[in-house]
């Protein structure tokens, strides 16, 4: 495209140019959209009316304002609030996440910066020999010896600033400010994300524990049941078969060993990943489930405040907002556009006269540069923009969804996870009574030993499903902390 065509003014009147750029501040305006704030949802709940909401019972949901600031404290264990807060302090996504957020208010800061009057100076040396023969000149003629020669030395600079009648600059400010917010709200979740893997982890490594506990008190329990057998032939009172049976029994559940200290080998590693450390650097991490507080009341937030305080639905929410400033950019692109400048210069083949007034020469200009013709692109662009934001604005609203729906995920699994810890125990009672019947009834030789292994698959089944159950109850109330956003105030 040609440069834009530049309007020559004479030097007197350049004590006008604050004036017409006063007036053309006032005058400006800005094209596109504005942005309106997503309304917030309808629903006063989170569950349809045929499922009961878990208002009662162990632990209870209570909407309000939902959880506070170091939501994990309230299982009640110093281990794990260090180990969460030194994930929040070392760990490397967290720092990089960081890291991205600097780098977006830089650019903010950066963009905003085009809206002030652009002012630059500069200096310059020319050493240079003309070539007269090219202009059809000659040295001689001129009383000159071959081409001459000289030196130039010049300072100068000048100030551009561009009006912004249609608001061009302002919207990409305002894009680069709601990107900016957009990448604070991802750093949030990201914090948030974290603590709720920390805690997760801790619970894994917790009942990794409990299982591993429990497998080996039944490994006890089947070697003295193996003694038992072996004595009892020895004593003429049993079989080989009642040996080989409990050996049996007591190879296998021994050989569940080694897959349960796997598993807590990588949950430990996946831990010091997450804080931040070297695996060998993590040290001892004794939470037992036991040693845990299940907290007896779970503040909950309202749907209507949700939208207003959880990071990733307020990050899509500000990707919405930018998306919508950038049909502003574009639409400021059909429309024409105003430079105003001025430069001053001085010029001289002797240093010493470079600041001298004679040597002066200074320039003002308005700049006008108008779209005529290109090919339908900018028309495009702006299309293309608007159709940006309208996805931008779908998926707010399924983040909105996804969100609702694991809230109202977890607020059922609060009522399931207690009913089912209750059976379990009641089942592992019943088991662990069953076991205790039968290995006396085979000690006084009234059954055989197939009853007692019977009796002990029954308990570690039970057992370990249990363990299960109660590990469920405890991730489940750690997600609904993350759901609804846990330690983070409603934004304005």
């Amino acid at each position: 495209m040609a440069n834009p065509p530049c309007i020559w003014i004479d030097p007197k009147p350049m004590r006008l140019l604050p004036t017409l750029l006063l007036s053309a501040a006032l005058t400006g305006c800005t094209v596109g959209p504005d942005f309106v704030r997503p309304a917030a949802p309808a629903p006063a709940t989170y569950l349809p009316p045929s499922e009961p909401s878990p208002t009662t019972g162990q632990p209870a949901a209570i909407l309000g304002s939902g959880p506070q600031a170091g939501w994990w404290q309230a299982f009640g264990s110093p281990a794990l609030n260090a180990l969460v807060e030194q994930a929040l302090a070392h760990n490397r996504g967290l720092e990089a996440s960081n890291a991205t957020l600097a780098a977006a208010r830089h650019q903010l800061r950066a963009i905003a910066g085009q809206q002030m009057p652009q002012i630059n100076a500069s200096t310059r040396f020319d050493q240079e020999q003309q070539n007269l023969a090219a202009f059809g000149f000659s040295g001689a003629g001129l009383g000159l010896s071959g081409n001459p020669q000289f030196q130039l030395y010049s300072v100068g600079g000048g100030v551009s600033y561009d009006l912004d009648l249609f608001g061009g600059l302002r919207r990409q400010v305002e894009q680069a400010a709601a990107q900016a917010q957009a990448q604070q709200r991802q750093t949030e979740a990201a914090h948030l994300a974290l603590a709720g893997q920390v805690v997760g982890q801790v619970l894994t490594i917790a009942a990794i524990r409990e299982r591993i506990a429990v497998q080996q008190a039944i490994l006890t329990d089947d070697q003295r049941n193996l003694d038992l057998t072996v004595r009892r032939q020895q004593a003429g009172e049993g079989t080989l078969v009642e040996v080989l049976n409990a050996r049996s029994q007591f190879t296998a559940d021994r050989a569940a060993l080694p897959g349960l200290d796997q598993q807590l080998a990588e949950a430990r590693h996946l831990l010091a990943i997450l804080v931040g450390v070297a695996p060998a650097d993590l040290g001892p991490c004794d939470v037992d489930l036991n040693s845990l507080t299940l907290p007896t009341a779970l503040p909950v937030t309202l749907p209507s405040e949700l939208v207003h305080k959880r990071p990733d639905i307020l990050a899509t929410e500000a990707q919405l907002h930018a998306a919508t400033a950038a049909i502003g950019i574009a639409t400021a692109r059909l429309y024409p556009d105003i430079t105003l400048g001025a430069t001053l210069s001085q010029g001289s083949s002797s240093l010493g006269n470079v600041l001298t007034n004679a040597f002066r020469g200074y320039d003002v200009l308005a700049g006008l540069t108008v779209p005529v013709f290109q090919g339908g692109t900018l028309k495009a662009q702006r299309a293309a923009a608007v159709d940006r934001a309208r996805a931008a604005n779908a998926t707010y609203q399924q983040t909105v969804l996804n969100a609702f729906g694991q809230v109202a995920d977890l607020l059922s699994a609060l009522q399931t996870n207690a009913s089912a810890v209750d059976r379990q125990r009641e089942a592992e009672a019943v088991a662990r009574y069953s076991l205790q019947l039968s290995r006396r009834s085979f000690e006084v030789g009234n059954s055989g030993i197939l009853q007692v292994l019977d009796s002990e698959r029954l308990y570690q089944r039970a057992s370990a499903d249990l363990v299960m159950a109660r590990s469920t109850q405890y991730l489940n109330v750690a997600r609904l902390y993350v759901a609804t956003a846990g330690g983070w105030p409603s934004q304005p």
